[in-house]
């Protein structure tokens, strides 16, 4: 599959550098002036009332003040561009791929159910997965048994409780995860296609999952598959 970059994306990209040369340029300019003006106070100052020495360094200082704080300014741009940039380019290698992001709906075609996961909060040493199709009803219960902290990927062949295998369509699911007894926290994982690269409503850089599902950040993505 094709990468899709939006063009916004690029834009910014491109813009860290031209903003990073647009400041520069700004504190070169007001050093020039400054040292100008001064120069000609100098050379047209009145010998019986010269400038002051101490008003002119305190001038001086201002303006090193300010270049310094526009140095600064101009490092943090350049950082937050290669920032990023990086962001980008980790976002673009992720187009084609499936990922996995919260949700609880598993998507079957043709006797094949999409895969889905669950994120648990510690240890487990029961790990329980109920389906239900779209009325509600359980068509399929998967004893996992035990799992590791963390994040995975879990799977369903797609056969019901009653050994038929289900029909096309969309499924919910929940996962119940305990530890001797005691309950342990479980986050439902569905699945998604990332198929481009954009921006939201914030010009922040987002993942396009094909209108399937609403666009997500990065740190939404909790498993590449």
């Amino acid at each position: 599959m094709t990468s899709t970059i939006a063009s916004s994306v690029l834009s910014t990209m491109n813009s860290s550098s031209e903003t990073s040369e647009s400041s520069s340029s700004s504190a070169d300019a007001l050093q020039d002036e400054f040292l100008t003006l001064l120069t000609t106070q100098l050379q047209n100052q009145d010998p019986t009332d010269p400038l002051d020495n101490s008003e002119m360094v305190t001038q001086l200082a201002q303006i090193s003040t300010i270049s310094s704080i526009e140095n600064v300014t101009t490092t943090l741009e350049g950082i937050s561009g290669q920032i990023s940039a990086a962001e980008t380019l980790q976002a673009s290698a992720l187009v084609g791929n499936g990922v996995l992001i919260e949700g609880n709906s598993i998507q079957v075609a043709d006797g094949v159910a999409t895969t889905f996961g669950v994120t648990l909060g510690s240890d487990a040493d029961s790990v329980t997965v109920t389906v239900k199709d779209s009325s509600g009803s359980v068509v399929a219960t998967l004893d996992v048994g035990d799992m590791s902290a963390g994040t995975q990927a879990l799977y369903w062949d797609g056969v019901q409780d009653d050994g038929s295998t289900a029909a096309d369509g969309s499924y919910s699911f929940s996962v119940s995860a305990s530890s001797d007894s005691t309950a342990v926290t479980a986050t439902a994982l569905k699945y998604a296609l990332v198929t481009g690269v954009t921006t939201d409503s914030s010009s922040q850089l987002a993942l396009d999952l094909g209108g399937v599902n609403d666009n997500v950040g990065l740190s939404d993505i909790k498993l590449v598959l």
